[in-house]
């Protein structure tokens, strides 16, 4: 990465030109290692990852220059919004200004200015947790809902956390239920929010909440919140809950149960069905499951996997959904601990 004196001198430092959007952000990919590109691709809009991966399809090589230069915007890119959210964009374009051309500062600028405007409640992700709960944990659980929805996923949860136990099941509700929102309302609860802080207009339809959102934000609350919202929710809406717990915990995430959770899961998998779901499981997650069974038997689920030929990816989901169904229901007596899950404040050493 060029420091800051020599980029000045560059004219179009900061800047990949004749590049659209999508063949940057595949040469980025590129760019970068397997885990951390597929990170990236799980966060982007599925209509924007069938263009990038067609993208990434057809580029074969990579001029060095260019990728030089998507690095470095996107390097700047991202300095300039750590900026605008630490102190706003008059002080990011001030900062930019020292490292780069003043016309490369201020064409970033105006795109971090289009990202933040366009989000709404943007100016509530600079207000501390707790005063931001005092702040609207009087308001209609609607409102709320529309508020979280809009918030990072770890700070929504810290709000849904401090809430009162009615109030977070009418929250969830609300937020599980929601889809598109018209901006009209959207500025609305946002003009009702600037006398005491600021509002942001939002120009555009936006798909907010769902269950997924739900799912992520109880996915970072403490067990007992978790545990108290599903079990109340159950008895109103056994479906709801099951569609929650399922986005909550996928395969992947058994890298996160120990060692000897791993075995207490073993013993309810039938042989078959584990060489199924591994099928599609990631090199790190075969490991951690064969280094946990005795050498012979691992060799045997191997040899299964190898010779099991084509398989449907509907009966690999499957296979892979009845081992997280098992992960579940052990954690929920209590039996396993899923890092992160907050079991661990639970243990005595």
């Amino acid at each position: 990465m060029a420091n800051a004196s020599s980029t000045a001198s560059t004219p179009d430092a900061g800047e990949a030109p004749g590049l659209n959007g999508t063949k940057k952000v595949a040469i980025l990919l590129l760019a970068l290692n397997k885990d951390s590109a597929a990170r990236i691709l799980q966060l982007l809009p599925e209509d924007m990852v069938e263009e990038v991966t067609r993208e990434i399809a057809s580029t074969d090589l990579v001029d060095q220059k260019a990728r030089g230069q998507v690095i470095e915007e996107f390097y700047y890119m991202a300095m300039a919004r750590q900026y605008a959210d630490a102190g706003g964009l008059p002080y990011a374009k001030a900062l930019l200004e020292q490292a780069l051309p003043a016309d490369s500062a201020g064409r970033i600028i105006e795109q971090i200015a289009s990202q933040v405007y366009q989000q709404p409640f943007s100016f509530l992700a600079k207000t501390d947790g707790e005063n931001l709960l005092a702040f609207i944990q009087e308001e209609h659980p609607q409102t709320i809902g529309l508020i979280l929805s809009h918030l990072a996923t770890s700070k929504a949860s810290e709000i849904l956390t401090g809430l009162p136990h009615a109030k977070q099941l009418e929250v969830v509700t609300r937020i599980a239920n929601m889809e598109q929102t018209n901006p009209e309302v959207i500025k609305e609860v946002e003009r009702g929010l600037e006398l005491r802080l600021s509002g942001i207009v939002s120009q555009t339809f936006e798909k907010v909440g769902g269950v997924e959102a739900v799912a992520e934000m109880l996915n970072l609350a403490d067990r007992a919140t978790e545990k108290g919202i599903l079990e109340a929710l159950e008895s109103e809406d056994p479906d709801l809950v099951e569609q929650i717990r399922r986005l909550m915990f996928v395969f992947e995430d058994i890298m996160l149960v120990n060692d000897k959770g791993i075995q207490a899961v073993l013993k309810e998998v039938d042989n078959e069905e584990l060489a199924l779901a591994l099928k599609t499981a990631s090199t790190e997650l075969k490991e951690k499951i064969f280094k946990n069974m005795s050498e012979r038997a691992a060799q045997l689920i191997k040899e299964d996997m190898e010779y099991m030929g084509p398989v449907r990816v509907s009966d690999v989901e499957g296979a892979q959904q009845k081992i997280v169904d098992v992960v579940r229901r052990l954690e929920d007596a209590g039996e396993i601990i899923i890092s992160g899950r907050g079991g661990e404040k639970e243990l005595i050493v």
